[in-house]
């Protein structure tokens, strides 16, 4: 049975600087906060911060190594990512091709552009098609040792080279790796950017049926017998998501954070309600991740024109900075599709909206996920966004073991923290949820299981919250949020 219980969204070094200081630090603060560790990728990686991986057998030394993850997945039901559209430029793989190119042992495990054409150019009409998430092509042309030039696909950044998912070769590596992983006592397997690894010609080159499910169900029957839960990571519409549990997986809410922003906005639940009422069962819940608060997920969920309200009420509270860098040319990774920024900051760094949100959350169907800057209330990092260039290290900070002391002694992260244990010790959230009708300013939301029930009544015009709860006594408790 999988654990309703609240997990934690963490990099290796964010906690204290290393994988041993994070285990310190969730045996000294977070017992009994959470119960599940989604640690971001702690792999040898060349870009991304740990998202263009060398190898997947090796944990990179300056994060300690594979006894600091036992030792972590002994206590804590542990998460780790496999990258499954690409690799980094770096690793033994693609050098060797540039190497020794057609040669190469893994030659076939990259998509060079001659094995889309014969003479390797892809017509602007087909790049078009593609579904992109950067401005430029999702081509790069390097130099091999030869001084040959070879073009080859590249969704993302230079450093994370895709590979081709139909190569013997590919699967065969992938195959091994996966099934490394699911012996390091992992629970569940992330499988990130799964579904730009579909490409064809004459289509978007993305989450192509029925290719996709082919794909998910190989990965599905490695992990099987190791008793490894799949998570599939994609940001689109929700439809997508619902299709995906449909076929037996987990999936990941992203449409939440937007709608509970403009709920608490606008003091109006009635596009939360709807989602509420239809989103999947099987999934987890988040409001922030290490990448931004997602927009394209609320697509159709909420008009454009609140999605734009939404964003510039951000804006307003400060929370929203990409408009102010995007026009500098010096900063990177600014999402056009995700907004870069704390969820607390993009509340306006508001103890009580912000205590609203994660109440919604943690009565919102499946697991919640607290991202760790989100689980200290922190707030936008200009300082390592100036330092780095990068966008998206506004929501990256790094504490340090005395800033994390001080920092679970503020009253916003205490309250947090007993929403949090309430839901990890009631059994209410092992059954089923109900949204009592209100008016549209208040969100009463029910869970019952068995004789056991939780009722949280939230109000949105003047942010407060309550939950009620019955205990196996049958004891009516109340108390404020």
């Amino acid at each position: 049975m999988i654990s309703q219980k609240c997990q934690l969204i963490v990099y290796p070094d964010s906690l204290g600087k290393n994988l041993s200081e994070l285990n310190t630090i969730l045996d000294t603060y977070l017992v009994d906060i959470v119960y599940g560790i989604h640690i971001l990728p702690f792999y040898p990686s060349s870009a991304d911060r740990g998202f263009s991986p060398l190898t997947y057998d090796v944990v990179d030394s300056q994060f300690g190594n594979w006894e600091d993850i036992h030792t972590i997945a002994g206590k804590f039901e542990i998460m780790a990512d496999f990258m499954l559209n690409h690799i980094s430029a770096q690793s033994i793989y693609f050098q060797d091709y540039l190497q020794y190119g057609k040669d190469s042992a893994y030659a076939d495990m990259f998509l060079d552009t001659k094995k889309l054409t014969p003479d390797g150019v892809i017509p602007p009409e087909e790049i078009t098609h593609i579904y992109k998430r950067k401005s430029r092509e999702p081509f790069i042309t390097l130099d091999r040792h030869n001084g040959e030039k070879v073009t080859v696909w590249c969704t993302f950044g230079e450093q994370q080279i895709d590979i081709d998912i139909n190569s013997p070769v590919t699967r065969k590596v992938f195959q091994q790796y996966i099934e490394f992983l699911c012996q390091q006592h992992i629970k569940y397997l992330r499988i990130d950017a799964f579904a730009y690894v579909t490409k064809k010609l004459g289509t978007n080159c993305f989450f192509l049926e029925p290719q996709v499910w082919e794909i998910l169900d190989w990965i599905k029957n490695i992990v099987t017998p190791y008793n490894v839960i799949l998570l599939p990571e994609i940001h689109e519409h929700y439809s997508i998501q619902q299709a995906i549990q449909q076929r037996g997986f987990w999936v990941y809410d992203f449409a939440l954070p937007m709608l509970c922003l403009e709920a608490i906005f606008h003091h109006n639940a009635l596009n939360l309600k709807h989602w509420l009422s239809i989103c999947p069962r099987n999934q987890f819940t988040t409001l922030d991740t290490h990448d931004g608060i997602g927009i394209v997920d609320v697509a159709d969920l909420l008009h454009p024109d609140q999605i734009k309200q939404t964003i510039e009420q951000i804006s307003t509270r400060g929370g929203n900075l990409n408009e102010r860098f995007i026009k500098n040319k010096e900063y990177e990774n600014l999402d056009m599709y995700q907004i870069n920024c704390t969820y607390y900051s993009a509340l306006g760094e508001d103890d009580d909206a912000y205590i609203i949100a994660r109440t919604i959350q943690i009565f919102t169907p499946g697991i919640p996920q607290i991202y760790y800057v989100g689980l200290f209330a922190g707030v936008n990092d200009i300082t390592l966004l100036e330092k780095t260039k990068s966008g998206r290290d506004i929501n990256r900070h790094y504490y340090t073991l005395d800033e994390i002391h001080h920092e679970i002694q503020k009253p916003v992260v205490q309250r947090l923290f007993n929403i949090m244990k309430f839901r990890n010790n009631c059994d209410a959230f092992l059954g089923k949820l109900t949204i009592l009708d209100s008016e549209n300013d208040i969100l009463h939301l029910r869970w019952d299981y068995h004789h056991i029930y939780a009722i949280a009544y939230i109000d949105l015009i003047h942010y407060t919250a309550q939950i009620e709860y019955n205990t196996d006594e049958d004891e009516v408790i109340s108390f404020n949020v």
